[in-house]
């Protein structure tokens, strides 16, 4: 009996069939042109986060106060490193029907083309930085990733549960740092005080632009339809508040947002939007630290390029 192609239409109907009952989607099976791209967007985004993350807490290693807070960190570097290797390789095989490699998205990176998170382009100048880092930025990062645990594309959300496991670790090492530092003498306290002013806003952006209705962007739409993850950005953002506002302000720590409050009719938190025009020019590599890490990542690769050839 002569088999005849399936339609693109029948291919489709079968995928959302696969999405609606939670089983996996693998590198090989078909998938629609939408649901491949936006994966590779965002996976290659995160991966690329994961090691421009590593730079601002790369910046304290020769300069952490103790030999102890000197090794963590340095462990904490070598994570995030590994988590960007990790999730290239998965963003790698999506783009493997556009003949295009993980050379690719580095020189994406450094021609702009490819964005990375607002926070990772913030200045770190003191020690309460890197503690905050570990434990408001990497614990935003948790409450995002966590909503992808059980991503419909398999590869993701297996490197997912190694990525969050591994972060949960990271979140408490900043929570020791700054803990040490809010218990400490006035100058500590006051540190911590002023990392969290300076944060605040680029914390707020992290989970990005609000709801489609308030945007008109269809990018959230297309992840939630293919159950990529299952929140909004401002569902995470929320998430994000009820976990971490009770926590700093239990520090004896001011937000620096007076209008923060906990709207009982609503169940939300009302606060003050960030400036969402400094955002757009913040992930066009805008910001404060955007061009010299760029550069530093850029002159590594460079360097290292033997190493590539040498391995292929």
């Amino acid at each position: 009996m002569i088999s005849q192609e399936r339609t693109d239409g029948e291919l489709m109907a079968d995928f959302m069939a696969k999405i609606e009952y939670d089983r996996k989607i693998e590198a090989d099976d078909w998938m629609p042109d939408d649901y491949r791209n936006a994966l590779i967007k965002l996976i290659s985004m995160h991966g690329i986060s994961e090691i421009m993350g590593a730079l601002p807490e790369k910046e304290w290693v020769p300069k952490a106060p103790t030999l102890r807070r000197k090794l963590g960190i340095m462990a904490k570097v070598q994570d995030e490193m590994g988590h960007g290797q990790l999730l290239l390789r998965v963003a790698e095989d999506l783009m493997k029907p556009y003949g295009k490699t993980r050379e690719g998205i580095m020189r994406d990176l450094f021609s702009g083309d490819l964005k990375f998170h607002n926070v990772f382009h913030m200045e770190a100048p003191t020690w309460g930085d890197a503690g905050l880092i570990g434990w408001l930025v990497d614990g935003a990062a948790i409450i995002t990733q966590t909503n992808m645990l059980n991503a419909s594309y398999g590869p993701y959300a297996r490197a997912l549960k190694r990525i969050c496991a591994e972060e949960v670790f990271h979140a408490q090492h900043g929570e020791a740092i700054i803990m040490a530092l809010a218990e400490g003498t006035p100058n500590q306290r006051a540190m911590v005080q002023d990392a969290v002013d300076r944060w605040w806003d680029s914390l707020l952006m992290f989970f990005g632009p609000g709801d489609v209705k308030t945007t008109g962007s269809s990018k959230q739409d297309i992840t939630i339809k293919y159950k990529i993850r299952t929140k909004t950005n401002e569902q995470l953002r929320q998430d994000f508040f009820t976990k971490y506002v009770p926590r700093i302000l239990s520090l004896g720590l001011t937000l620096p947002d007076p209008s923060m409050a906990f709207d009982e009719a609503t169940g939300e938190w009302t606060y003050r939007q960030p400036d969402w025009q400094e955002f757009k020019q913040i992930i066009k590599n805008n910001g404060p630290k955007s061009k010299e890490r760029l550069r530093l990542r850029e002159l590594s690769y460079e360097n290292n390029a033997w190493v590539r050839e040498a391995l292929s």
